[in-house]
């Protein structure tokens, strides 16, 4: 599934357990699901009532008895009315006996059939999705498998779509199955649809037939077995954009909008299968890749099987590429070594969805390091490894996951940061030949079937020779992460540097093989250490005190870590340190004491890194009102501002400059607001706005008619600060109209003028909203944040003697509760 997300704010140990049997002993432990009969090919028809917004579906199931023979079958099936339901016997339908609870089809057989025997069952049914009582998790915050989006085209500019989101257990909603992960068919979908619209599915679309009452009957066939969850279709408004990869099609479904971006989009995708297919030594294993954009998608992306579906986060245009589109490039990357790692070989529960989703996660760091280097892969790595570590609910959660409540916790940080960063040390540990050695022993293995943690260690350890029990006892199996103390002495007159490590997280230690660097006058020398206790002391006989001891030199050990390091030693790490976050650690660590002349050293120097996002770490850090540290950095902050190439390190320093509020940098600000990057116009029409308001308000104005992205922020923040009527409509349509990200970030300037507006039809539409954000991510606990912040609406429109609009907000606060 879609990157798990770290959704940003609305306003301004376990128990070490070796095998599943002791799981379960405890509350909550979930079985895999018991394969009593198997899906073998799931054959659909179906056709769609936008009015009603429900699908009528027609299916040819055929199933075999996994081992033992059986009489009865139950296939999932969410809501749905079932019309006519039979065994298929010399093509004939022979109606058989069922229950439907609304969730699944208890059907008893014409008899009793043998592991040997397929069957085929019909069912006649109607789906409707949106009746449907369903929730969903962290990573995808609803599950009701089928969405039509404006299908009555009521919200003037928003395109008509229908779309689909199976994972975890969604598309029993639109289609009987079975529906869980350790399943795998093959499929064939048929779609009826008007006939100006475009289809999306899994496989190959192998035949279009016009019809005469204006509609279009297409058919995808996937001819290789997937589970159902990966099961996709798309319809609508879409330009389809040809590429290719070797001999595959490669394929970019867009808005028209869109249309002219596709290859700055998603162009570098045949290079990443290109990239994925040599280091895993299995060549991308499907027919053709897909990719499709689509509105009010319900989580980040999602790695259909040759189809994947993707948010409108990545739909940019090349202006709003210039500043960089890093979400836009790790989704595309994310997804799809899915192909590989997830619809190749499955996860056979959700218990085991790192072998999913982990890798997915690592993916991301691999694509970072071999496109744009050691610094860009180390630094994802980094920003990865904080995510988890920011939730104390982490700590308490081991990988694989045998006990939960409900299937959907899984989807979270663990699984996902530092699921990928365990394969990152396991990378490390035995090195990138044996690893990828080992990931294409268990991608052959179980190539089309479904796989767990535990045959991922058997195939790295017959890769590499070493055994892996104690590594994924360690990390896959136990929760938590080590809290490492480092301290440091040096003793001249033994000659002797040492080093004090100290582990004091709750329960035993954790087994840890180190690199550490120790760097001297003659040059820089390795040591590899295994920290086996909770406390060790480790000795270097040497001739000099050393310069500086980087332990975890390749910066990848899962920790907290406290390094007690000198400030002369941070900044000799920093101008020495090979690695980014080498120079990162140094630069957080000194930033606070920029009184002291280290500190400004490194921090000014910093403006200056090879590193485009560290320069722009110490540009956020500088302190400027310090007069040392002002003197040098505003010279370099200005050559930033006009000079540099990356349009993100230049939107940085203007930022800087603007909260010096100083006169003299108004042509700065002016010159810079005619760039094609809306994060450079966002930053200097800050600067403009805060030096003088006037100007900003008029240059705001001007700008406005073309803004996305930063700027559109900015420029909202502007109005909702000014507080007029006519501004209104920027906010509400941007807000309303906006992705994921930019409800996020608007959504402070809508409350405001929500609260201020003198129109009431005005600020009830706004409530409207923010009620529909505080259902829509109730799962992440926003609901109180909104509930929250109707409470001051609520005020500000009594004030205006606004008694509807405020009885409108106290209704909203409650269903906030």
């Amino acid at each position: 599934m879609f990157k798990f997300i770290k959704v940003p704010a609305l306003i301004g140990v376990g128990l070490f357990i070796l095998n599943a049997g002791a799981f379960a002993q405890l509350p909550g432990y979930q079985n895999t699901p018991e394969k009593i009969n198997d899906l073998v090919h799931t054959k659909l028809d179906v056709r769609f009532d936008y009015k009603k917004r429900y699908l009528y579906g027609k299916e040819w199931v055929t199933i075999k008895p996994h081992f033992y023979p059986t009489d009865s079958l139950r296939l999932d099936a969410k809501g749905m009315d079932i019309h006519a339901l039979a065994v298929v016997k010399n093509g004939k339908n022979i109606p058989l006996k069922y229950v439907n609870d609304k969730q699944t089809l208890a059907i008893k057989l014409d008899k009793t059939y043998a592991s040997t025997e397929n069957y085929t069952i019909y069912i006649d049914y109607t789906s409707k999705p949106d009746e449907l009582t369903a929730h969903g998790s962290a990573a995808i915050n609803d599950a009701k498998g089928l969405y039509f989006i404006n299908p009555d085209s009521t919200v003037k500019g928003k395109p008509v779509q229908i779309w689909t989101q199976g994972e975890t257990e969604s598309n029993s909603a639109w289609f009987p199955t079975i529906d869980k992960p350790n399943q795998k068919t093959t499929e064939e979908l048929t779609m009826t649809v008007p006939a100006k619209y475009v289809t999306l599915s899994n496989g190959k679309l192998v035949s279009q037939k016009r019809n005469t009452d204006g509609t279009r009957t297409d058919t995808w066939k996937m001819d290789k077995p997937h589970s159902p969850y990966l099961f996709m279709m798309a319809v609508g408004d879409f330009r389809i954009y040809h590429d290719k990869w070797r001999d595959k099609e490669v394929n970019y479904y867009l808005e028209p909008k869109y249309a002219p971006y596709a290859k700055d989009i998603f162009g570098f995708t045949p290079e990443v299968m290109d990239f994925y297919s040599k280091i895993l030594g299995v060549d991308y294993p499907w027919n053709k890749y897909s990719q499709i954009v689509v509105r009010d998608y319900v989580s980040g992306a999602m790695e259909n099987t040759t189809a994947t579906l993707h948010g409108e986060q990545v739909q940019l245009t090349k202006r709003e590429l210039i500043d960089g589109g890093a979400e836009s490039t790790i989704d595309i990357v994310h997804e799809l070594f899915h192909q590989w790692f997830g619809d190749y070989v499955t996860a056979e529960s959700w218990s085991n969805l790192t072998v999913n989703e982990s890798f997915a996660d690592l993916s991301e760091t691999l694509w970072m390091e071999h496109k744009y280097g050691m610094d860009a892969g180390n630094e994802y790595n980094y920003h990865a490894m904080e995510t988890y570590l920011s939730s104390l609910n982490n700590y308490s959660k081991p990988l694989v996951r045998f006990n939960y409540e409900d299937k959907e916790e899984v989807f979270d940080a663990v699984t996902y940061q530092k699921g990928g960063r365990i394969l990152n040390m396991l990378r490390h540990y035995l090195g990138n030949d044996a690893f990828y050695k080992g990931l294409n022993i268990y991608l052959k293995t179980n190539a089309y079937k479904n796989a767990e943690a535990q045959q991922l260690r058997l195939a790295l350890e017959e890769a590499s020779g070493k055994d892996l029990n104690w590594f994924f006892n360690q990390w896959y199996y136990r929760a938590g992460h080590p809290i490492l103390t480092i301290n440091y002495q040096w003793d001249d007159a033994a000659k002797t540097q040492k080093v004090f490590l100290q582990q004091t997280q709750e329960g035993d230690a954790f087994v840890l093989p180190l690199k550490v660097d120790i760097y001297t006058k003659a040059g820089k020398q390795r040591k590899t250490i295994w920290m086996n206790s909770k406390s060790d002391t480790l000795s270097f006989a040497l001739t000099a005190k050393p310069q500086f001891v980087n332990v975890d030199a390749d910066k990848v050990l899962l920790c907290t870590k406290i390094d007690n390091k000198t400030d002369e030693e941070y900044a000799y790490q920093y101008l020495n340190g090979p690695l980014y976050l080498d120079r990162h650690e140094a630069l957080e660590a000194l930033a606070p004491h920029q009184e002291k002349k280290e500190a400004q050293m490194v921090v000014t120097s910093a403006l200056n890194d090879k590193y485009d996002p560290l320069k722009i770490e110490a540009i956020k850090l500088l302190n400027l009102n310090n007069d040392n540290v002002r003197n040098v950095a505003v010279p370099i902050l200005t050559k930033l501002a006009q000079e540099t190439k990356s349009a993100l390190v230049q939107a940085a320093a203007l930022n800087k400059l603007a909260a010096l509020k100083a006169a003299g940098n108004l042509n700065l600000f002016k010159n810079a607001v005619s760039s094609q990057s809306y994060a450079v116009e966002a930053a200097a029409l800050s600067g403009i706005y805060q030096i003088d308001q006037k100007q900003g308000i008029t240059y705001a104005k001007q700008l406005a008619p073309q803004a996305e992205g930063p700027l559109t922020i900015r420029i909202a923040t502007i109005y909702a600060e000014t507080g007029q009527n006519s501004e209104w409509p920027f906010v509400y349509n941007h807000y309303v109209n906006g992705g994921r990200e930019a409800r996020f970030e608007l959504f402070k300037s809508l409350t405001q003028m929500t609260a201020a507006t003198t129109n009431p039809a005005d600020a009830q539409n706004g409530i409207r909203e923010m009620i529909a954000m505080g259902n829509r991510y109730r799962v992440y606990g926003y609901n109180k944040a909104v509930a929250s912040e109707l409470g001051k609406v609520k005020e500000a429109r009594l004030k205006l003697n606004d008694t509807d609009s405020a009885r409108m907000a106290e209704e909203g606060i409650k269903e906030m509760q």
